[in-house]
Parts: C-alpha cells; sequence; structure tokens
C-alpha cells in the first residue's frame, strides 16, 4: 500500500527522499511561521509542513516547540507460510485484538494489538504475540498447525480519547495527521494537510478547535 502511495505521489511530481531523517525544524523568528526543516541531506525550504510521522509525531512536533497529546506504543505482526487460498476476507476481532487476512502470496496475515506499555522499540514483546495466535487458533482451529516466518513492529501514535487529529497547529504553515492508532494505513494519507479544515458538523475528531486545544508549547 505504502509503495502505491508513493507512485501516485510521485505520477503527480512529488520528490520522495528516501532515508532522509528530518532533524530540526526551521522558524521565522519574528512571526514564528515554518520556514523549512533541516535533514541528514541538508536543508529544505519551505512555507507549509505537514507532519505525517506515526509514532514519532511526538518527537518531530517537539522540534517546532509544541507538545502533542499523544502516547506511542509498538505494534507487531507477523506472517506464515504460504498455502493454497483459504482465506477469502478480513477478520478483526475487537475482543482478542487479532486481525487475520491472506496475501496473494498465500501468507496469513496476523495483526495483533499494542503492547500494554509507551514505549518506541520496534521489537514489542513476545507474550503479545503468543496471545495472538492463542486466539486466532481459537476462532480458527485449522489454522493451528501453521508455521510462521517471521514477525516485526512498528510505532503508532494514540490520543486520550482515541481520536485522530487532523489540523493546523498554533505555529503558522505547520500541520498535523497523527493519532491514528493500529487503524492508520488506509486512512493516513495527507489529502487535506493544505485544505481548509473541515467544520465540526461534518467531522468531530478533525476540527481545528481540537488541535489548538491540545496541541501546547513545550516546557522550556
Amino acid at each position: 500500500m505504502a509503495w502505491g502511495y508513493a507512485r501516485a505521489a510521485s505520477a503527480l511530481g512529488v520528490d520522495i527522499i528516501e532515508g532522509c531523517e528530518v532533524t530540526g525544524i526551521d522558524r521565522d523568528p519574528v512571526s514564528g511561521a515554518v520556514t523549512g526543516v533541516q535533514t541528514g541531506k541538508g536543508p529544505i525550504r519551505c512555507r507549509k509542513l505537514g507532519v505525517v510521522a506515526a509514532g514519532s509525531t511526538s518527537l518531530v512536533m517537539a522540534m517546532a516547540g509544541l507538545r502533542m497529546p499523544l502516547e506511542s506504543f509498538p505494534l507487531q505482526a507477523l506472517v506464515s507460510e504460504p498455502v493454497k487460498p483459504v482465506f477469502p476476507c478480513v477478520v478483526m476481532s475487537n475482543t482478542v485484538h487479532a486481525y487475520i487476512s491472506q496475501s496473494d502470496k498465500g501468507e496469513l496475515v496476523i495483526g495483533a494489538g499494542t503492547d500494554q506499555y509507551p514505549s518506541y522499540s520496534q521489537a514489542g514483546g513476545v507474550q503479545i504475540l503468543g496471545h495472538t495466535l492463542e486466539a486466532i487458533c481459537e476462532m480458527f482451529p485449522i489454522f493451528r498447525r501453521m508455521r510462521m516466518l517471521r514477525a516485526w513492529g512498528g510505532i503508532v501514535d494514540v490520543t486520550p480519547d482515541r481520536s485522530p487529529i487532523l489540523s493546523r497547529t498554533p505555529v503558522p504553515g505547520l500541520y498535523v495527521n497523527c493519532g491514528w492508532g493500529t487503524g492508520a494505513s488506509r486512512r493516513r494519507p495527507a489529502r487535506a494537510m493544505s485544505s481548509p479544515p473541515p467544520s465540526p458538523a461534518t467531522s468531530r475528531t478533525r476540527s481545528p478547535p481540537r488541535s489548538a486545544s491540545t496541541a501546547s508549547p513545550a516546557a522550556g
């Protein structure tokens, strides 16, 4: 999915620079507006900046002097050995915090819930994977003899009320798209970063007052 977004953005003229870490956000000393970013490959000037950094959103926003109401948690997933098509849909259970689907290659793609404690580690807890596999096998006993090939982890950002933030910020020219938690991959595209924010009547979680009231200047 990420490659699909990348190809579509590139076709529209977007420059994608891989392996380019943002190390700082430049602001005008008088107006406080964003003027660019510092990266490991040199400075990039801009008048508008959208932060869509998932679990690292708090760290990036702190570079602009803003403290976000976010917590970051490891989120793990794993895949099985490939088998013939047997599972033509996606099943997710909020009770056991697990989901399962089958990829085009035949692998069962299994996702777990977040770890219990905030962390920037992408390793995650082994007990989380164990609990997830137990739950999947309880729902679908036919998969008990499947072998797992690999597991990986990422970092997700979560707001206190589990509602996302998509809005302007108190810093002129700085926009943020964060707080999607575990459901970000299909909803995170920053399609509205430079568009006027929707009215509260159309989307409560994306209205400007939510960001203005929750994002605050970081303490000295």
